[in-house]
């Protein structure tokens, strides 16, 4: 399918508040996906709207696993998506919301492909915050994983905490711990390695994707690098908490 018109169709139908539109399920290819997804920001930027960044999904082996990919996946931040610590966030609004702890990177210089490397990505990379993504679960990204990139990967919001800046030179990312704490009691915990791909390597992965589509990491663009969990959903009443032990903390409630 053509990406300019799958990207009208499913603007107009996000509008609405019809996502996966039925005349668009599996429809469109990888490639397409990610054709349509860039097509979709223009349309959110002639709308007005400012992209903060990107983000990065499927950075575990097993999420990769299950939505039958051998590499990650992108999607784009807006700005106005964007939230700082400590907010509280109708419940009521949200469809099917989950909640990833991941690290929120800041570009100091920009990274463009082909050939990034992860070296080249963490001298690039400025600053980073601990975070949290709100997904929304609005259709099945293992069934139709094309539309899900266009779909822009299930974004929904992007909380983030104070920001460590610089990044210590000798932090070893597989070395972070994580706990995802839920109205005071922990749900997850887990470190780096255990469960997500390098931060930087993951980030010079998206220079080099983006490069594919014409596009690039510019500086001062937010990159959310994938999750230490995978989703969880979310309840009304909930307050999460993510703790960086050595970064930051970052909290949000949905009421």
């Amino acid at each position: 399918m053509n990406p300019e018109a799958a990207a009208r169709i499913l603007f107009d139908a996000a509008l609405k508040g019809i996502y996966f539109p039925p005349e668009l399920q599996g429809q469109l290819t990888v490639e397409e996906g990610y054709r349509t997804q860039h097509g979709m920001l223009a349309l959110h930027r002639a709308a007005g709207e400012e992209q903060a960044g990107w983000k990065i999904g499927a950075t575990a082996p097993a999420i990769r696993s299950l939505l039958n990919t051998k590499e990650p996946v992108a999607g784009y931040l807006l700005a106005s998506r964007g939230f700082s610590s400590g907010l509280s966030f109708s419940f009521a609004e949200l469809i099917a919301p989950n909640v990833e702890a991941e690290l929120c990177f800041t570009l100091g210089r920009p990274l463009k492909g082909p050939g990034v490397t992860a070296a080249q990505a963490r001298e690039a990379v400025a600053g980073m915050a601990p975070a949290l993504e709100i997904v929304e679960l609005r259709g099945n990204l293992a069934k139709d994983l094309g539309l899900g990139i266009a779909d822009d990967v299930s974004q929904w919001g992007w909380v983030t905490g104070p920001e460590l800046r610089p990044v210590p030179r000798d932090l070893v990312l597989g070395d972070v711990n994580m706990q995802l704490v839920r109205n005071g009691s922990v749900e997850v915990e887990s470190v780096g390695r255990d469960v997500i791909d390098d931060q930087f390597e993951s980030i010079a992965w998206l220079a080099n994707k983006l490069a594919t589509l014409g596009a690039s990491l510019r500086a001062g663009q937010r990159v959310m690098a994938g999750s230490f969990n995978a989703p969880i959903a979310i309840q009304r009443g909930d307050r999460w908490e993510a703790r960086f032990p050595g970064v930051g903390t970052v909290a949000a409630r949905f009421d």
